[in-house]
């Protein structure tokens, strides 16, 4: 029971993860605006969000599977984003 309340903790603090990145991908796809962006930041962070999803795998913790897998997916589109406005 206690393991569910803890991934229940890691779930929710992903959920609020993901959504802080919709300004971002608003800023980018609706605005078209990548000014401030940094490719090679995004790049880095996106590295990081695949290791953090490999490392919840190993351990067997959907709430860090979730949460990155979702995560990457936002970086995902803010990179691509990014790449097509700032190539323009």
């Amino acid at each position: 029971m206690a393991n569910w309340w803890i991934e229940g903790i890691g779930i929710f603090a992903g959920i609020l993860g993901i959504i802080a990145w919709f300004p971002q991908l608003n800023k980018i796809w609706i605005k078209k605006k990548a000014d401030g962006i940094s490719l090679f930041a995004f790049s880095l962070i996106f590295l990081a969000l695949c290791l953090w999803f490999i490392y919840g795998f190993l351990i067997s913790s959907p709430s860090l599977m979730i949460s990155n897998g979702a995560t990457l997916i936002m970086i995902f589109l803010v990179l691509i984003g990014s790449w097509k406005v700032q190539k323009k």
